[in-house]
């Protein structure tokens, strides 16, 4: 395929080639932000634990602490 021939299909496609970026930005950004979610939930569950385990909370505040940032009916 000669040069021309491939400038042609791409500006002729290129709203196509844009949104195909797009959507991929938006999913790897997506998992991204989920992975790191998930890291800082279980990082202050295990805070939490420790404060618990060296008795400067009592498990009932620790269990009011970890249901505080939680979503009903997820």
């Amino acid at each position: 395929m000669s040069d021309q021939a491939l400038q042609k299909v791409l500006t002729e496609n290129f709203v196509f080639v844009m949104m195909g970026a797009v959507a991929m930005v938006a999913i790897v950004s997506g998992c991204i932000k989920s992975v790191a979610s998930s890291i800082a939930r279980e990082r202050t569950r295990r805070e939490i634990a420790a404060y618990i385990a060296e008795k400067s909370m009592s498990p009932e505040e620790g269990e009011r602490l970890m249901a505080a940032g939680v979503k009903k009916g997820c």
